[in-house]
């Protein structure tokens, strides 16, 4: 069992989701948990959820793309801080070429900018508090199979790969250890959609050796997992959680 009391735990996009599957593992274990993200009744919805899971918990409204909220936002934070997980994510799909310069910006400056901003702002507070922390970034199995119309959002993911690896090499000596976790097709928001059709569905599901999506009650346990300060052996890692679906 992972036992988080005592620990706070920032998650970027948390109020829906892979990220409110995450905020609801880590509440689970003990956690304080804080919700950032720009829709307010949302955030104000997941915290009633936590805090019905017996967990502290607040919503902050931060655009992560903006410099000046997300220094903001961590300045309103629970005090101090344990693990960060930048979840916070946008997408689109376009054929590649038609896709305009100002929609590439739009997916990487929140998605990749947006997730330098968080990472640097978070890593200086364990740091400078001296007892080690977890951070780790949800990419995609994008980043690993060909993702058509997503050229955009696939660039983000894999890009993430290449700075949580960097980092957990930087900051090995200050006990931060810095993962990156891969969920693959999964009943969410952002996937509905694409669930709508049928033979879509049918051809990911019979792919996947699971037989099914993932739910957000898969990423609750490896969320809390990967937000454990104290197993700082296990960094650099890039987790995937796809039912089998990328060696299939």
């Amino acid at each position: 069992m992972i036992d988080l009391s005592g620990r706070v735990v920032i998650v970027t996009g948390g109020n829906s989701g892979i990220g409110l599957g995450i905020a609801r593992g880590v509440a689970r274990a003990g956690a304080s948990v804080a919700i950032w993200s720009r829709r307010e009744q949302r955030n104000a919805d997941a915290v009633a959820e936590l805090e019905g899971l017996g967990a502290t918990a607040i919503g902050v409204q931060c655009d992560v793309s903006d410099e000046g909220n997300v220094a903001a936002a961590m300045r309103e934070t629970l005090g101090r801080l344990d693990c960060l997980v930048a979840n916070a994510r946008t997408s689109g799909k376009q054929a590649f070429t038609d896709m305009s310069l100002s929609e590439w910006h739009r997916v990487l400056q929140v998605n990749l900018d947006g997730t330098f901003l968080c990472l640097r702002e978070a890593t200086r507070v364990p740091v400078g508090q001296g007892q080690g922390g977890s951070l780790f970034g949800v990419s995609s199995t994008s980043a690993i199979d060909g993702a058509p119309g997503q050229q955009h959002y696939a660039a983000s993911k894999t890009a993430l790969l290449a700075v949580m690896r960097g980092l957990a090499v930087e900051l090995a000596r200050h006990k931060v250890r810095f993962n990156s976790l891969l969920p693959g097709w999964t009943d969410t928001e952002m996937l509905a959609g694409a669930k709508t059709h049928e033979k879509f569905g049918t051809a990911t599901i019979g792919r996947t050796p699971v037989r099914r999506w993932g739910t957000l009650h898969d990423f609750e346990t490896i969320g809390a997992f990967l937000a454990d300060p104290p197993l700082i052996f296990h960094t650099r890692d890039s987790m995937v959680v796809d039912g089998g679906y990328t060696i299939f």
